[in-house]
This record gives C-alpha cells, sequence and structure tokens, in this order.
C-alpha cells in the first residue's frame, strides 16, 4: 500500500463517518455499509441539499476495504489522492454546517 493508497482509505472513511453522523443525529437506520452512494440515498430525505454538495463522493466507496489488502487495487496516484481528499473536504465541509446548530445548541436537558 502506497502512502497515497492510505489517504484515499481515508478520504472514504472520513466522508463515510460524517454521513452516519448525520444518519445517527435524525435517528435514520442503516446497516453496515461503506457504500457512500447508498448513505447518500439514506441522507436525502432528511438534509435535501446535502447530496448535491456532496456530488461526485461515491467514487470514494471503492477505497474503503479494497485498498487495505496488498495488491487487491492498482496504486493510488497523487493526484487521485488529492481528488479524493477534496471530495471528502467537500462532505465534510457540508455535514459541519449542516450539524453546527445542532451541536452549537449543547446537550438538551
Amino acid at each position: 500500500m502506497s502512502s497515497y493508497d492510505i489517504v484515499s482509505f481515508h478520504a472514504q472513511q472520513a466522508a463515510e463517518k460524517s454521513l452516519k453522523a448525520v444518519l445517527i443525529r435524525h435517528q435514520v437506520v442503516f446497516g453496515k455499509t461503506h457504500d457512500i452512494g447508498q448513505l447518500l440515498s439514506l441522507v436525502e430525505p432528511v438534509a435535501p441539499d446535502l447530496g448535491a454538495r456532496a456530488s461526485g463522493a461515491e467514487a470514494l466507496t471503492p477505497y474503503a476495504v479494497g485498498f487495505r489488502y496488498p495488491g487487491a487495487e492498482p496504486a493510488v496516484s497523487q493526484h487521485e489522492a488529492s481528488r479524493h481528499l477534496a471530495l471528502a473536504r467537500h462532505v465534510l465541509d457540508a455535514v459541519s454546517a449542516l450539524l453546527k446548530p445542532y451541536l452549537d445548541a449543547g446537550r438538551p436537558i
């Protein structure tokens, strides 16, 4: 695994976990999945604009598992890793903006 492979893996994980945070916040039940497209579909009813803001993030899905095992996929280039990182940042920025009011309100008593 190259250092760029790991960037793509962590980009996928960041996008996946942030989308799952939105689902948990809105009490949307979801199964075990690493599929960014599926998570975006589940998020759509509670955050309709998130899909548009996270456009293209589905491309991160293959990096969830395949790249964790040697020889499973070809190495990721620096350019691809940069693109994956940018996709993850778009998802994180969109989720952060969406959850900010909820987080700023603090824990309900």
